[in-house]
């Protein structure tokens, strides 16, 4: 399960990962769990912290885009696999403070004596997730 906070709660959420958005990094609660901050930080403990990370290169430039947000999305697929019983994911990454964003570097280059453009996309800052399990008590 992927869980962020929202103020005083957290709440689970749904990955929204739109390379055309202004914030191509999105997350929509989806109300299947929802707990206060606090009951969170007294129920759970922080095992450990993963930073996600793509680049991608190509010549198109949202498909370019996409491609760095489908490698996010696996790494976070991944990461979410691993869990074992009784634990969850948490987005960590803070809006305004380290909130992840697509960076990019145009080149020109001559493709069959045509000038084209090739992209590079990369996420910087990396979307930082916590793993915490449930304390048992």
């Amino acid at each position: 399960m992927l869980l962020r906070r929202y103020g005083t709660t957290i709440q689970s959420v749904e990955l929204n990962f739109d390379p055309v958005a202004l914030t191509e990094f999105g997350f929509r609660r989806d109300r299947a769990f929802s707990l206060p901050w606090e009951e969170f930080e007294a129920g759970y403990e922080k095992l450990r912290e993963s930073s996600l990370n793509a680049e991608a290169q190509g010549s198109v430039q949202t498909e370019t885009e996409q491609l760095v947000l489908d490698r996010v999305e696996a790494s976070l697929r991944e990461l979410e696999g691993t869990l074992e019983e009784g634990e969850v994911l948490v987005v960590e990454s803070e809006a305004g403070v380290d909130f992840p964003k697509l960076r990019e570097r145009k080149q020109g280059i001559i493709v069959d004596g045509e000038n084209r453009i090739h992209f590079h996309w990369w996420v910087d800052p990396p979307l930082r997730i916590g793993i915490y399990r449930r304390v048992e008590r």
